[in-house]
């Protein structure tokens, strides 16, 4: 049987984390389908196209990766993108609990979805896009935790006159 995973997130800005995760879920799956929330509790620093348009250029040797925008609830998205697994990420035991209900929740409402955690590697655990945002808005330097074209992204975000 093919499996099919879809990983939601706001990926604003998207981290080497990120990465790591939907690399190794490429290597597990048939197809990962990197979803994009639109998210309207959060104001973006990146619109839901350009998260889109980042994510695309960052995982194009990924063959098996689609990137969508979406802006329904998840597991009406999964059906619709023909998902058998939800994927999310865990980075720390402070994830678990906010993560174990989503699961409980995203059951109840899509008995057939299953949800699986995958942990980033040990030199991503740290990393959070609020984190990455905040260094990059104080002009620190990111180009450790994000790839090059989202530090350019933050970098004319920010850029100071």
């Amino acid at each position: 049987m093919e499996i099919t995973a879809i990983y939601p997130g706001t990926f604003d800005p998207v981290t080497n984390g990120h990465i790591d995760i939907i690399a190794r879920a490429a290597r597990l799956y048939h197809k990962v389908i990197v979803a994009v929330a639109v998210n309207s509790n959060k104001s973006p620093l990146f619109d839901v196209s350009q998260r889109v348009d980042l994510l695309e250029t960052v995982t194009a040797d990924m063959d098996n990766v689609v990137i969508i925008g979406f802006d329904n609830l998840l597991v009406d998205c999964a059906k619709q993108q023909g998902a058998n697994v939800i994927l999310r990420g865990l980075r720390a035991i402070s994830d678990f609990e906010y993560e174990f209900q989503l699961a409980g929740m995203n059951r109840r409402l899509s008995p057939e979805l299953e949800t699986m955690f995958l942990t980033p590697a040990e030199q991503y655990e740290f990393i959070s896009s609020s984190m990455i945002k905040e260094i990059s808005r104080l002009g620190g330097n990111v180009s450790d935790f994000v790839p090059d074209i989202v530090r350019k992204s933050l970098t004319n975000k920010f850029k100071r006159g």
